[in-house]
């Protein structure tokens, strides 16, 4: 029976195809109805034959499939008139919307971004039949993130001219919590051990709100690879997760976790090899191994063997170098053998170097901070290193880079410097309102990226209430190929500090001069600069205060007391840079520390000498350095050298230190540090003269009086501590971030006067009557030579780097104030960073 089956299928196979064979014929016209968005050409192209060409019912059968396969129509028909065929189509409706509702847990870019991977985008030709698999897909990416009641829907609604809008609902409902997570087979380390490594937790009181007891199905899988590593951490080689069960509750909003281990011995390490190609690196890579015989075997000691011998290796071009550890047991000792080894790779290297995303800055300004040479092998070390050296530049915001295989050479890479730029000039201003000064402004330009060569020029204007300035200044970063910078500028200042609002004791200073700069490169790192400056000044108007006397002494013309204060200085300069911060502007890793000092030489009318010194830390609190700590210290002293007519030099009052505004943020601007005192002899009357009226004579000047200034004249010593606390910026999206900074912040510091003598004001009376014009009573006097008079604050910042420049908002508040300081809750700044 079976034969004749077989037998008859053989026959009417054979009668088929002579069917076929018969009905074939020749096509002598093709037509196409119901064409609207499709072009005709288009739906002739993906047919599988043209007029002329002799098809079979097989052969049009055929090309149905290929026109569906194109993609553009949901039905299909053929038909056939003599030797006409006739194509009678439906296509596909184009969508013209698509939406999104009850959405939270995805944002649209990413479902724009999942839809367009399957071709569901405006524009094209709706499948219907995939989108019951994205229904799927996205329901199921809630049952990942625990939302089990979740349903998504798409609905069509259909428009004229064969168009539809798509429209995916979304029912999200509350996400599943673990209600409990079961550890079996743990005997060496507890339930409440175990559990406090992992990220799930379990069952939270109502008082944990800032914990969350989500399930998550990524995080559970990431949990059980960190309870692994835990164990082979501590020398447990054999331990293994035999299981794990996920189980939900019948209404869907618990979930229960039960992981079921083997948790094993612990092992000691007994031998450690190599074997592979080393490289001739044999003798550093044994230096840095840490792994050492007799030591507890230790799965991240392990894992950093080996990503430190693939840096090690890239760093000489073995970009693509394998590393493996391979373990052998020995079950009677509980000791194990670790064989490294180590498979090189072929040294590769880099063909070209492209930079893309420097619209404003010429490609030779980025190429000479590059370390990584074209037609040299790759190093990591020196991609690094380039990109850190190219965001240091104050105009580059971010850059990353990309290797990319040369097609056809399994040995040559290209190398891509992506950056993205940000504004290299900055409309210099500030204003500020303070209890006591009022209103504060000033304004001033300037350019860090001339015309994109990266050289610093431009006109430095400023003016406020007591200050007029112009400032000209050209600096060549790159004078020489290997990095020696010059630079010079011209500079002129009229300063009247007569006016309330600077804070600062009465008088005018008439300043101008010339000046030039060099710097040398040690290494990538380090930099020596070295400067001279030629400096005119003239003051006048001068309030005659106690503490000026030394300087009244060696300066002031005898024979012109009125005449002022004029004085021609020659100032040499040298200094130190350290940097290896990460970014220009916004640093959030690295240090930086510059060290100035500044002496005027024998020739000038003042000897005088000035250190400053500053240091700043930035330490990522997070990987993705969004959260950041920064300490920063500034520290200042300066005095006289050598003596005229018997008295010593001493550091002139124009040079002294400042403290409150930018630096001590929450005190009104330069208002810390010494004030001024004014001493006044007690008088008895004299003899009536007919002319005068009468005359007076000084008593002892032990019966004198004094009244301290509300105004600071600032001090010879400063330091400065800032600790600061950088956090994400709320409502700001990632591609912004670099440009918008937010810290907490406290500042602490003082400003004194190392020459102060309180001893001096012992036995005289201090008058706090109101008198010159003063707003307040005038403060008690404290010991302005003592270092320990700190002030401190504490506030928030916000940052900005603007198209005019960097913006600066600081709300403080005063912690520790002394007597005379006075407060400035809120400031604004432009083209101030710190």
């Amino acid at each position: 029976m079976t034969i004749k089956r077989l037998v008859a299928a053989m026959l009417l196979a054979t009668g088929s195809n002579s069917v076929l064979a018969e009905e074939s014929f020749t096509v002598q016209d093709i037509q196409v109805e119901g064409l609207q968005r499709v072009a005709l050409g288009a739906a002739l192209n993906n047919l599988p034959f043209t007029i002329g060409d002799t098809v079979t019912e097989y052969s049009l059968s055929r090309s149905i499939k290929t026109l569906y396969g194109a993609g553009h129509f949901d039905d299909i028909r053929v038909f056939r008139d003599g030797n006409t065929v006739i194509y009678r189509l439906k296509e596909r409706p184009t969508i013209s919307k698509i939406e999104f509702d009850g959405n939270k847990d995805i944002k649209e870019e990413q479902l724009n971004e999942s839809l367009a991977g399957n071709r569901v985008q405006v524009g094209e030709p709706l499948d219907k039949t995939i989108l019951k698999s994205i229904e799927n897909g996205l329901t199921e990416f809630y049952h990942g993130v625990g939302k089990y009641q979740a349903k998504v829907e798409a609905k069509v609604t259909y428009l004229p001219r064969n168009r539809v809008n798509l429209k995916l609902e979304f029912d999200e409902g509350d996400a599943a919590s673990v209600r409990q997570i079961n550890i079996v087979g743990n005997s060496i380390f507890s339930n409440d051990e175990l559990l406090n490594q992992i990220e799930s937790k379990q069952d939270l009181p109502w008082w944990r709100f800032l914990s969350s007891d989500r399930y998550q199905k990524q995080t559970l899988q990431g949990d059980f690879e960190t309870i692994n590593s835990y164990y082979l951490d501590r020398g447990y080689l054999r331990f293994n997760i035999d299981s794990s069960q996920v189980s939900v509750s019948p209404d869907k909003t618990a979930v229960y976790v039960t992981l079921n281990v083997t948790e094993g011995e612990q092992y000691n390490i007994r031998d450690v090899s190599f074997v592979g190609d080393l490289v001739g690196q044999d003798a550093i890579i044994q230096a840095i191994l840490p792994l050492q015989q007799g030591q507890l075997y230790n799965g991240a000691l392990v894992t950093y063997t080996e990503e430190s011998i693939a840096r090690l290796l890239a760093r000489f071009g073995y970009a693509n170098s394998k590393i493996r550890t391979i373990p052998k047991i020995d079950e009677e000792t509980k000791e194990v053998d670790l064989t490294i080894s180590v498979d090189p790779g072929k040294r590769v290297y880099v063909r070209r170097i492209d930079v893309k995303g420097n619209s404003n800055t010429k490609d030779e300004v980025i190429r000479r901070e590059l370390r990584q040479m074209e037609g040299a092998w790759l190093s990591n070390d020196y991609l690094e290193l380039s990109k850190n050296r190219v965001q240091r530049l104050p105009y580059i915001e971010s850059i990353k880079y990309e290797t990319i295989p040369v097609t056809g050479s399994d040995d040559q890479v290209d190398v891509l410097f992506s950056m993205k730029e940000q504004p290299s000039g900055s409309f210099n201003a500030g204003i500020s309102y303070g209890s006591y000064q009022g209103l504060s402004f000033e304004v001033g330009v300037q350019q860090a990226n001339f015309f994109g060569t990266g050289n610093s020029a431009g006109i430095s204007l400023s003016t406020n209430q007591f200050q007029k300035s112009i400032n000209l200044s050209y600096t060549d970063p790159y004078f020489t190929l290997d990095g020696v910078s010059l630079g010079g500028q011209l500079f002129y200042s009229d300063i009247d500090y007569s006016r309330a609002s600077s804070n600062l004791e009465a008088y005018n200073q008439r300043r101008y001069g010339f000046g030039a700069n060099v710097g040398y490169p040690i290494n990538e790192f380090n930099r020596l600069n070295f400067g001279a400056n030629y400096v005119v000044n003239k003051i006048n108007s001068i309030q005659e205060y106690d503490q000026l006397r030394h300087f009244r002494a060696v300066l002031l013309d005898a024979q012109n007391p009125d005449g002022g204060y004029n004085f021609t200085n020659y100032e040499l300069s040298t200094g130190w840079t350290h940097s290896t911060l990460n970014r220009g502007l916004f640093p959030t890793a690295g240090r930086m520390v510059n060290l100035v000092l500044r002496a005027t030489t024998p020739n000038s009318d003042l000897q005088y000498y000035k250190v400053q010194f500053e240091a700043q830390n930035y330490i990522p609190l997070s990987n993705d350095h969004q959260w950041s700590f920064r300490s920063k210290l500034e520290l200042g002293y300066g005095n006289g050298y050598g003596n005229k007519n018997g008295y010593d030099y001493t550091l002139p009052f124009t040079e002294n230190f400042y403290a409150g505004g930018a630096n001590l943020r929450g005190f009104e601007n330069r208002i810390v540090g010494p004030h001024a005192i004014f001493r006044y002899a007690d008088v008895v009357p004299g003899i009536p003269d007919p002319i005068t009226g009468g005359i007076s004579f000084p008593q002892d000047p032990s019966g004198d009086s004094y009244q301290v200034s509300a105004r600071s004249i600032g001090g010879n010593a400063l330091a400065i501590m800032t600790l600061e606390l950088i956090t994400p910026t709320p409502f700001i999206s990632d591609e912004n971030r670099n440009s918008v900074r937010t810290s907490l912040f406290i500042d602490a510091g003082n400003v004194w006067d190392t020459e102060f003598d309180i001893n001096r004001y012992a036995n005289l009376v201090q008058d706090r009557s109101n008198s010159g014009g003063q707003r307040q009573r005038q403060p008690f006097l404290i010991d302005y030579a003592d270092p320990g008079l700190i002030r401190a604050s504490a506030g928030v910042s916000l940052q900005w780097i603007s198209p005019m420049g960097p913006l600066t908002f600081s709300l403080a508040k005063i912690i520790k104030k002394q007597e005379g300081d006075l407060q400035e809750n809120f400031s604004f700044n432009i083209g101030t960073t710190f």
